[in-house]
C-alpha cells in the first residue's frame, strides 16, 4: 500500500539535542521514544528497576535510555555522544545525544558534524534577567555558535520545564524574543520554536492541552517536516584505499577504493587527478555487489582506470572541467578541544578527507567571545572550548573545498604529532595556492 500524500516518505533525518547541562537533553529524548512507541517493554522494565532512577515511585527516568555509561548514570550528566535510532510512518530518525557540560564540547561538536538539525534545549527556569533584558546560559551560546559553524540546516529551540513556570507564556515569549536576537547576531536561518515539558509529555509527540495559546505543531511533527537537503556539486572522490591483484603480471588489477564525497561519476568518464593534475578515464565502477554504469554521493566503490597513472591514498578525483586546485594556505574557523592551549611551536598533523599533512599554525585572527558574541583581536592563541579563526599553512598541497561549499572535503581534525591527541576541529573558510 502506498503512502497517502502525508505520510510520505522524506528519509533519513540526523538530529542532535544540544544545550546546557541538566536542560533535560537526554529526557527529551527518552520521552520522545517512550511517546512514539519505540521502546521496548523489557526496556521499560529495566529503567523502572535502575538503582539510578531519579524519579518516584513507577515512573519512569527518560533520561536512562540515553544515558548508557554507569559514569554518567551516577553523576547524573550526559559525558559521550548517545546515537538511538527509531521510526515513524514519515521518516527515519537518527538522534545524537550530545553533552551539556562545557568539559565535553569536543563531543558535542563530534555529533552535530553529521547532522542535518539541531535541537537546541533551553531551561525555562534558568534564564535570567539583566538589566530589563533575558538572559540565556553561556553554554546555550556556545553551542547555537557551534551549530552555526558547522552549517546545520535547521535550528529547534525546546524551551523546556514549561511545568516548573505554570506554562507560561510570557516566559515563552520573553525566551523566544532573547534568542531570536541570539540567532540574528550568529547568522542562524531556519529557527523555530517549541514550548515542552519533556518530563511531563507536553508538545513531545502530542500537542498540549496545558499551553492552548501554542497553536503551532508539537516536536515530533516539527521533525517529521523538516526537509533535507542532499549532496550536489561537482565530483569528489578521495581514494581511501589502492587495491592491487596480481601486482607482478603486465595486465595486473589496479583499483582506487573510496566514497564518491559529492556529485557523481560515471564509466568513460574523463577525470583529473589531484593534486599531481594527471588526466584519466573511469574505464569501471565497482559497487559491493558487482558493476555500476554510474556512483553517486555516498556510494563506496572502486574505480578502475584506463591509464596507468600514479594514484595513491590522499589524491582526489575530480571531473577533467573542474577549476579546483590544490591547497597550501587555509583559513578557518577552529573549535579547540585539548586542555593544552594552541602551541605554534608544537607539530600538529591536519587530517582532511583521506590526508594526512604536517601544518604550521600561523596567526590567531579572531576568537568568538560566546557571552557577548563578538570576535576579539587581543588573542594570540585558542584554549579549551574556543572558537577562532587561524590561519594555516600546509607542508604539501591538499584538494580541499571551502566548509559552505563541500563539509566533506571542507572540514579537518588537527592531532597532535607527542601526545596523539585530537586538539582541534576546523572548517575552511578561504583556500590559497
Amino acid at each position: 500500500m502506498s503512502l497517502t500524500p502525508h505520510q510520505e516518505d522524506l528519509g533519513v533525518l540526523r538530529f542532535i539535542t544540544a544545550g546546557s547541562v541538566d536542560d533535560g537533553k537526554s529526557t527529551l529524548i527518552g520521552r520522545l521514544l517512550y511517546d512514539s512507541k519505540a521502546v521496548l517493554t523489557d526496556q521499560l522494565s529495566a529503567l523502572a528497576r535502575s538503582k539510578h532512577k531519579r524519579t518516584a515511585g513507577e515512573d519512569i527516568d527518560f533520561s536512562l535510555l540515553t544515558d548508557g555509561l554507569e559514569a554518567e548514570r551516577e553523576q547524573g550528566i550526559t559525558i559521550d555522544v548517545a546515537y538511538r535510532y527509531f521510526t515513524t510512518a514519515r521518516r527515519k530518525f537518527i538522534i545524537a545525544d550530545t553533552p551539556g557540560h562545557e568539559q565535553y564540547t569536543r563531543n558535542m561538536v563530534t555529533g552535530a558534524s553529521t547532522a542535518h538539525a539541531a535541537i537546541i534545549l533551553v531551561d525555562a527556569t534558568r534564564v535570567t534577567e539583566v538589566d530589563g533584558r533575558t538572559e540565556l546560559l553561556a553554554q546555550t551560546k556556545r553551542h547555537s555558535a557551534i551549530v552555526k559553524l558547522l552549517g546545520l540546516q535547521h535550528v529547534i529551540v525546546a524551551i523546556n520545564k514549561m511545568d516548573l513556570v505554570d506554562y507560561s507564556e510570557a516566559t515563552f515569549d520573553a525566551i523566544r524574543a532573547a534568542y531570536l536576537e541570539l540567532a540574528h547576531r550568529l547568522g542562524l536561518q531556519d529557527v523555530r520554536f517549541v514550548p515542552v515539558s519533556a518530563l511531563k509529555g507536553d508538545n513531545i509527540v502530542l500537542a498540549s492541552e496545558r499551553m492552548p495559546w501554542y497553536q503551532d505543531e508539537p516536536l515530533l511533527d516539527v521533525l517529521e517536516s523538516l526537509p533535507v537537503t542532499q549532496t550536489g556539486g561537482e565530483l569528489r572522490f578521495p581514494v581511501q584505499l589502492v587495491a592491487r591483484q596480481d601486482g607482478s603480471h603486465a595486465d595486473d588489477f589496479r583499483g582506487y577504493m573510496g566514497r564518491v564525497e559529492s556529485g557523481s561519476v560515471r564509466v568513460g568518464q574523463a577525470l583529473r587527478v589531484l593534486p599531481a593534475g594527471r588526466d584519466a578515464t573511469v574505464a569501471e565502477i565497482i559497487g559491493p555487489r558487482g558493476l555500476l554504469e554510474e556512483a553517486y554521493a555516498g556510494q563506496c566503490v572502486t574505480i578502475r582506470l584506463s591509464e596507468d597513472v600514479d594514484v595513491s591514498r590522499g589524491d582526489t578525483f575530480v571531473a577533467a572541467e573542474s577549476a579546483l586546485q590544490p591547497s597550501r594556505k587555509l583559513s578557518a574557523d577552529v573549535c579547540w578541544f585539548d586542555e593544552d592551549a594552541l602551541a605554534p611551536q608544537r607539530k600538529y598533523v591536519l587530517k582532511q578527507s583521506t590526508n594526512s599533512v604536517y601544518v604550521k599554525i600561523g596567526s590567531v585572527d579572531t576568537v568568538l567571545d560566546v557571552t557577548t558574541l563578538l570576535h576579539g583581536t587581543d588573542k594570540t592563541t585558542l584554549a579549551m572550548n574556543d572558537i577562532g579563526r587561524v590561519q594555516l599553512s600546509l607542508q604539501k598541497p591538499v584538494t580541499a573545498d571551502t566548509y559552505d561549499a563541500n563539509p566533506a572535503t571542507g572540514a579537518f581534525v588537527l592531532i597532535d604529532e607527542a601526545t596523539h591527541h585530537t586538539v582541534a576541529a576546523g572548517m575552511i573558510r578561504s583556500l590559497a595556492a
